[in-house]
């Protein structure tokens, strides 16, 4: 890494504003490296911190106490290190795979009371290089939970509610946070957490949903339910949910990516005459595409799919063709980063040119 140090040592934005481009990316990964280390190495001397209980003679009462107060991490992180010190004391693979960026703190979170000496392997392996939602759903499968029932209910007075949420009990340190936690008593507290959807898997091809409704959503919902009284009898939110998000799909994918029922035979390459795309080609555009983001990067595929839009290669002011070879899918920034990369280079090479 570059020694662009300044003011006893740290590094600051000015010092960072002198790298190229290629260092930047170099610096970049660079510290990504060290910081898997660090927290692998933290890991592993907090493991051994608790075997031996030495935060006791420090003059606290708890591992979870001396990395607040001693270490200065917040709860949010001590917690998630103590789960993962604790799990890799039984299981060192962890620390490995921690190192070389193969899992994160969350995954072992996450999976940590799944493991076992038998399955730890297989487990772990399963898990590298996935997100929190997919180990989720590796979870779920692990630990099949039953369907919650469905429920509607009146949400209690903003200026009087608490919010209670819930964390993952500790078996070996009563002085962990249980569950559940007041976390806040205000109108603000219960807006931010009442306005946060939530989906959950529960088990394979399960979810718990928990969303916040309006008077008027809530209004249309009864209303649905009386309707479909002679195919729905109980009325199941669930089922009235998968029907009505059915036909939003049909009318969204009617409109955004001109999926008909019958579409017209149609050539998808015949039309280079203006920036308007045909319902064929655009079909065979989303199709081609799997409906991500096309651009490829230094490292990787975009994996964006949402604010998809329709991009031409070579672009249409500089007489690119509205045809299917010429048409990617893009993500919205990436759309942006690729006229303004282009059109930016047009204008060097246009005052390069001497008149």
């Amino acid at each position: 890494m570059q020694k662009l140090r300044c003011y006893n040592g740290i590094m600051n934005t000015r010092c960072c504003e002198r790298l190229t481009d290629e260092q930047l990316l170099a610096d970049l990964d660079a510290a990504a490296a060290k910081e898997r280390v660090a927290i692998a190495e933290l890991i592993a001397l907090l493991a051994e911190m608790d075997s031996r209980k030495l935060y006791l003679a420090e003059g606290y009462s708890s591992l979870f106490v001396y990395c607040t107060k001693s270490l200065k991490l917040s709860e949010h992180a001590a917690y998630g290190r103590i789960e993962a010190a604790r799990a890799s004391r039984r299981f060192p693979l962890i620390l490995r795979l921690l190192t070389d960026g193969s899992i994160t703190l969350t995954t072992v979170c996450l999976l940590a009371a799944h493991l076992t000496d038998d399955n730890h392997r297989d487990v772990l392996g399963a898990a590298i290089h996935k997100t929190k939602r997919e180990v989720e759903q590796q979870v779920a499968g692990l630990a099949p939970r039953p369907p919650v029932p469905s429920v509607i209910r009146r949400l209690p007075a903003s200026n009087t509610a608490a919010i209670m949420v819930e964390r993952p009990s500790d078996r070996s340190d009563a002085s962990l946070p249980r569950a559940p936690l007041s976390i806040g008593t205000g109108p603000a507290a219960v807006q931010r957490r009442h306005n946060l959807p939530v989906v959950r898997p529960l088990a394979p091809e399960r979810y718990k949903m928990q969303i916040t409704i309006t008077q008027d959503t809530h209004d249309k919902l009864r209303r649905a339910q009386d309707l479909l009284r002679h195919v729905l009898p109980n009325g199941d939110p669930a089922a009235i949910f998968d029907r009505a998000l059915t036909r939003l799909l049909h009318e969204l994918e009617r409109k955004k990516l001109a999926h008909v029922d019958r579409p017209r035979r149609e050539a998808p390459s015949t039309n280079v005459r203006g920036r308007h795309v045909p319902a064929a080609v655009r079909r065979a555009v989303w199709a081609r595409d799997a409906g991500q983001c096309a651009f490829v990067g230094t490292g990787d595929r975009c994996t964006e799919r949402g604010f998809l839009e329709i991009h031409h290669v070579l672009p249409f002011a500089d007489g690119g063709p509205t045809t299917l070879d010429n048409l990617q899918l893009r993500c919205r920034a990436h759309n942006a980063y690729e006229a303004k990369a282009y059109f930016d280079s047009f204008v060097l090479r246009d005052a390069s040119l001497d008149w």
